[in-house]
């Protein structure tokens, strides 16, 4: 059963007296209500509170509830909207309930008929929050690695194209880390790949306890990881890359059945300012100093500067 006193209603009546009613009904009903007479003043305060239900008149000074509908339909943030109004005319009804509008209850109304249609819309509001939850727990699903728990590479190269338009707008660098872990598949040939999977898993840990929240990390496949870093220079790139080098070196995989050491080897491209180069571009970039990495003996790390230069693209 809904729990009415939970449920939070914004109310936008200029009229002082059907104001006082429908706040009082609505807060006889266990509601939590909060009343302003200017449109003008909604969307701070939908901002502020999150009502789950907006009530509002037509006919008012400075913005029409309709202009205000239309206005709260361009958000992401879908809040449900019933007008209560003195208009009769159908035209009105039909553009508000077109518009986006949830119900149309005209004045003047009865408060039993209020507080049904209010019912009935706050369990579509309900209905509609908690397929968002899920479809956002799906959307996590798809992106997330199950073995790591850091993303996959579905969407990585579109964060990453993201963050090089943010760096371009404020001016900051990026820098993409591809770390590999060397000599993996010794693992897999000296125990079994439950530890090999297990080994993962703890790597994928060490890469979130250093990475910060505005950062992200993806599993690149197999044993290798990819790392990306905003708002960073390149002192701190090889801070970071030495922090977490070093991490893995010192950390005793034992699963309670295998203890072992491993170490790993690190490429990074940073943008130093060059704000031409794409993601795959710059990712590419990250490999190749993986591979020179590789090359210098492993357990190091080889770092590109991407200067500026002409524009990169994808082949």
């Amino acid at each position: 059963m809904m729990e009415s006193q939970q449920k939070r209603i914004l109310v936008i009546e200029d009229d002082p007296l059907t104001s006082e009613v429908i706040v009082e009904a609505l807060v006889q009903s266990g509601y939590l209500v909060k009343a302003i007479s200017n449109p003008e003043m909604a969307f701070s305060s939908i901002d502020e509170w999150s009502p789950h239900l907006v009530i509002t008149d037509h006919d008012m000074p400075g913005m029409s509830g309709l202009d205000l509908l239309c206005e709260l339909r361009k958000r992401e943030n879908y809040v449900n909207v019933i007008f209560v109004s003195g208009r009769k005319d159908s035209k009105t009804i039909v553009r508000a309930l077109e518009e986006g509008a949830d119900d149309f209850i005209e004045k003047p109304f009865r408060i039993e008929e209020l507080n049904a249609r209010v019912r009935v819309s706050l369990r579509a509001n309900e209905a509609y929050r908690d397929l968002e939850e899920k479809n956002k727990r799906l959307e996590e699903m798809v992106d997330v690695d199950d073995l790591t728990g850091l993303f996959n590479m579905r969407s990585v190269y579109d964060k990453i194209d993201a963050e090089l338009a943010r760096a371009n707008r404020e001016g900051h660098n990026v820098a993409v880390i591809m770390m590999d872990m060397d000599r993996f598949k010794s693992v897999n040939d000296t125990s079994d790949h439950l530890f090999g999977s297990f080994v993962l898993k703890e790597v994928g840990g060490i890469v979130k306890r250093n990475i910060r929240e505005y950062d992200f990390a993806a599993r690149y496949g197999g044993d290798e990881f990819l790392i990306c870093l905003t708002k960073i220079t390149t002192k701190e790139a090889v801070e970071f890359c030495e922090r977490l080098r070093s991490g893995v070196e010192a950390y005793e995989f034992d699963d309670g059945n295998t203890s072992m050491k491993l170490t790993c080897s690190i490429g990074v491209s940073i943008t130093e300012n060059n704000f031409s180069i794409d993601a795959r571009n710059l990712v590419r970039e990250a490999d190749h100093a993986l591979y020179e990495a590789k090359d210098a003996g492993r357990n190091t790390s080889v770092i590109h500067e991407i200067e500026e230069g002409p524009t990169q693209t994808a082949s």
